[in-house]
């Protein structure tokens, strides 16, 4: 795996789940599924399937709600 990481250049960071640990873990069962995770490990957005016909703007509606969140007094 790292030299097809290295080959294509890819620098950000890569899940790999052969045992499904993560699967079950978000008793997943759609493929493709894009969750958004808050820092507080929550799941706050879901989209099942491939993005498109304005569930990629939703996505990015999603993500900056998260981000206009106050941060939590820690």
């Amino acid at each position: 795996m790292q030299d097809a990481l290295e080959r294509y250049e890819i620098t950000y960071p890569v899940a790999i789940d052969n045992e499904r640990q993560t699967w079950r873990a978000y008793n997943q069962r759609y493929w493709p599924t894009t969750y958004l995770i808050d820092k507080n490990g929550r799941i706050r957005y879901q989209h099942i399937g491939e993005f498109g016909r304005g569930s990629d703007l939703e996505a990015v509606a999603a993500i900056e709600a998260l981000m206009a969140e106050p941060d939590p007094v820690e």
